[in-house]
């Protein structure tokens, strides 16, 4: 199965009914239908409707790792950021990272490759992923991710990503990963 909202019913929590509670929680957003995005070279194909990089948009990637004590870490970073895993390790004081199998996104997060996202949390909370959202993103005017699957894409301000994870009881972990990229 792939990560398009055609598969959105063998999910956890399907991309109809998070959208669903986005509203019921009075959490505004902007929403998008395209081509299912695996990637972000992909996804800087697909940008009309949304604000650009220099418009204050946040265009994100969002990488799933895991140490060697099978701690896991969601880390929400712009889409162009290079990341040093060790030194991101480092800093998280946590051991060796590597990538998680597609196997473990869909036990932790409840989304297949191309479809991880902050909002992944609703799912991730629950099965210990502790998320770390990079500095950078929080100061954009529109974050856009994509709301479990990849055919779509939402935009939500810093402010309302917040309130979403709180409501999820998801504790937002900000750093700066800025002096890692060398940006």
């Amino acid at each position: 199965m792939d990560a398009s909202s055609e598969f959105q019913d063998s999910l956890p929590i399907s991309s109809d009914a998070l959208l669903s509670q986005l509203t019921a929680w009075d959490l505004h957003f902007s929403y998008h239908e395209h081509v299912p995005l695996r990637t972000v070279d992909q996804s800087k194909q697909v940008r009309a409707g949304f604000l650009s990089v220099e418009e204050g948009g946040g265009h994100i990637k969002n990488l799933f790792l895991r140490d060697k004590k099978k701690q896991n870490y969601l880390v929400v970073l712009k889409e162009d950021a290079a990341l040093d895993l060790k030194q991101l390790a480092d800093l998280l004081g946590a051991g060796r990272l590597s990538f998680g199998s597609a196997d473990r996104l869909l036990e932790c997060l409840g989304v297949r490759p191309g479809a991880v996202t902050p909002l992944s949390m609703i799912n991730g909370y629950g099965h210990g992923v502790t998320l770390y959202l990079d500095k950078s993103i929080m100061q954009c005017q529109m974050i856009y991710m994509h709301p479990l699957v990849n055919d779509r894409t939402i935009g939500m301000t810093p402010d309302a990503v917040i309130r979403f994870l709180k409501h999820v009881g998801c504790d937002a972990n900000i750093l700066d990963i800025d002096h890692l990229t060398g940006d």
